[in-house]
């Protein structure tokens, strides 16, 4: 691939890594589509149980490139043009949030605008001490895009989302943590040793209840409390009928790890 680095350790954890760090890792067309790509090829693959999205150098990623001819987000589009290559943005982000393996963001440095939205649309940040974040549509005369108008209200609130869509400001990893926008913070020298140790432990787990339990999750927002527990009664009925749960159980009684094979 041109824009992306990936590799795959012997857990089922697949690293994706911006890979353009002349450039901050802007995100241009070929990335967008390099990254469905690899999302789709995760999909289909039973042995990957964990994706791990971070950048290349000092950045995550400083979000869609604008330079004319080079990046999605073109200001030298007409309207319709921008919109048909605009798609491929949303497309990409809904491709990440549909994922049914777990997803972390390792935010190694800046992460802007669909940079930004990209990391808040992993199912967990892990985030170096260096990292800032912010959604700087506004500065760029843009509206917000990469999913941050659904995202953002989710996890930090409608008022917070407001402030940060509205001022554009950059903020710290330790700011982010405090208003809930991300998991943790650690030292930035220790951001491959923590993401890679929490990727393990969740590629461990059985891979087909942790993806129900991350379908359960994303859909809570949006249906009633008894179309949850419905969900919940079916789902864990097929658990008691699968080959991992009855591996947890016996690992339990044997008094020792279960090794779950996703059946």
């Amino acid at each position: 691939m041109e824009t992306l680095l990936l590799r795959r350790d012997d857990h089922g954890v697949v690293t994706v890594t911006f890979n353009r760090p002349e450039k901050k890792n802007a995100i241009n067309a070929t990335m967008w589509r390099e990254l469905v790509q690899v999302f789709d090829e995760v999909e289909a693959s039973r042995d990957d149980r964990v994706l791990v999205l971070t950048g290349a150098g000092d950045a995550f990623t400083s979000g869609a490139d604008l330079t004319p001819g080079d990046g999605a987000e073109n200001p030298t589009h007409g309207f319709g043009t921008a919109v048909h290559s605009m798609r491929i943005v949303g497309r990409t982000v809904l491709r990440l949030h549909e994922l049914h393996v777990p997803t972390i963001a390792a935010v190694n440095g800046v992460a802007v605008g669909a940079g930004c939205n990209l990391a808040l649309g992993c199912d967990l940040i892990v985030a170096a001490d260096t990292a800032r974040f912010s959604e700087i549509f506004a500065r760029r005369g843009l509206a917000l895009d990469g999913g941050g108008s659904w995202i953002l209200p989710r996890l930090i609130g409608l008022h917070r989302a407001k402030e940060l869509a509205y001022l554009a400001d950059i903020i710290s990893a330790a700011e982010a943590d405090r208003i809930g926008l991300i998991n943790r913070v650690v030292p930035a020298a220790e951001l491959d040793a923590v993401v890679t140790t929490l990727a393990r432990r969740i590629a461990a787990q059985p891979p087909i209840q942790i993806q129900i339990t991350k379908r359960l999750l994303n859909q809570s927002l949006s249906v009633s409390m008894a179309d949850a527990v419905e969900f919940e009664d079916i789902a864990q009925a097929g658990s008691f009928g699968s080959r991992d749960t009855a591996e947890a159980i016996l690992a339990f009684v044997e008094r020792r790890e279960p090794r779950f094979t996703g059946e």
